[in-house]
């Protein structure tokens, strides 16, 4: 996923993940005072820049396009920790927090980082190529479980307003399990070629790809920024929140924050590889990680609301429902052709930016 792996780790990406961990450990679950919040603000950026170059040595040495999974997954994990620690924690909001990540993660991906890294890549490259065997089918996963999982609530009747029953709940985890199951399947063994740069992209099939021990090291380091980050996160979080109530946003926003945090490290490393002529690895960079967010998140959410009986809702507003099916909409005409240009891009950064304007102003 990199140009070029230096044989030792850089310092820097050894000290991030240490200093998150101990800060986390120092900290506990005490309040932050104005000082301590910078330096935690500070720490949790530097621990998603170290994720990200431990994710890509990793990703260099198992190849494409396990690594743009490896990545995807690991990302998930973070996502799927944070919400389930904040739902456990209460609150207002936490009925509808499952929703409102997902839902945000869904326009960062589909709008923000495909626009984002359409734009780049289209302008350095003027035009950038990708394969549509791999991203027609993807976005066929991520349209099913977005409306098997983000729709149906709002029209089902079993339960009353935007829910599913308890039964209902069950189906849809395991049918969001099992699709994502069949899609990892398929992109890393049975149909592995179809995610690979499309011809005549600029790869590193001729950089060396790191040594094993310095991969395992590298492996254990990303796990500790992973840890390192969601404890973080989760300690900047009634911060988060105390700021969205002061400024007098919906509550839904504190959903649009988490996801862009976590999501940080795909965003980077997606946009490194667009500027290397390697739109095929931002794709599945981003279409992986939305898909990833439905297979994972909802199940893991529904058991947490089954054994704690937690509400949890999970239908959408009408208003991101119109978000949800424009941006599909949108998509299927910019991944169905094989190639793109910066007006591909420039269009899905719009519908990226009114997402955000309408998550501020709905």
């Amino acid at each position: 996923m990199i140009k070029k792996l230096p044989v030792a780790l850089p310092v820097w990406t050894v000290a991030a993940p240490m200093v998150a961990g101990g800060l986390l450990l120092g900290l506990g679950q005490g309040g932050l005072s104005a000082w301590l919040l910078g330096l935690v603000t500070l720490t949790l950026v530097a621990a998603v820049l170290a994720a990200v170059h431990h994710a890509e040595v990793v990703a260099h040495r198992v190849g494409e396009p396990l690594g743009s999974l490896l990545l995807a997954v690991a990302v998930t994990v973070i996502e799927v920790a944070l919400i389930v620690s904040l739902m456990l924690a209460g609150g207002e909001g936490a009925p509808a927090l499952a929703r409102d990540t997902v839902f945000s993660a869904i326009m960062i991906v589909c709008n923000g980082i495909v626009g984002l890294c359409i734009l780049l890549g289209g302008m350095r490259f003027k035009e950038v190529a990708f394969k549509v065997e791999g991203t027609s089918p993807v976005l066929a996963v991520l349209v099913a479980l977005s409306v098997l999982t983000l729709v149906l609530p709002s029209f089902t009747t079993s339960s009353p307003g935007p829910t599913f029953s308890n039964a209902q709940m069950v189906f849809a985890g395991v049918a969001s399990l099992l699709l994502y199951g069949v899609f990892v399947f398929v992109q890393t063994v049975r149909h592995r070629d179809y995610f690979l740069p499309a011809d005549g992209a600029n790869d590193d099939a001729h950089a060396s790809p790191p040594s094993t021990p310095v991969a395992w090291v590298s492996l254990v380091l990303l796990m500790i920024c992973l840890v390192g980050v969601v404890g973080l996160a989760k300690l900047l979080a009634p911060s988060i929140e105390a700021g969205v109530r002061q400024v007098g946003a919906p509550l839904a926003v504190v959903g649009v924050i988490i996801a862009m945090l976590v999501l940080l490290p795909e965003t980077l490393a997606a946009v490194r590889a667009a500027l290397a002529n390697r739109l095929q690895t931002s794709l599945n960079l981003a279409l992986g990680s939305g898909i990833a967010s439905i297979g994972l998140t909802i199940p893991a959410v529904v058991l947490l609301s089954l054994f704690m009986q937690n509400s949890l809702v999970l239908g959408l507003s009408h208003i991101h429902m119109v978000l949800l099916m424009l941006t599909f909409g949108v998509g299927t005409l910019t991944l169905g052709t094989g190639r793109a240009t910066v007006l591909h891009g420039a269009v899905h950064l719009v519908l990226f930016t009114v997402f955000l304007f309408l998550a501020i102003v709905p």
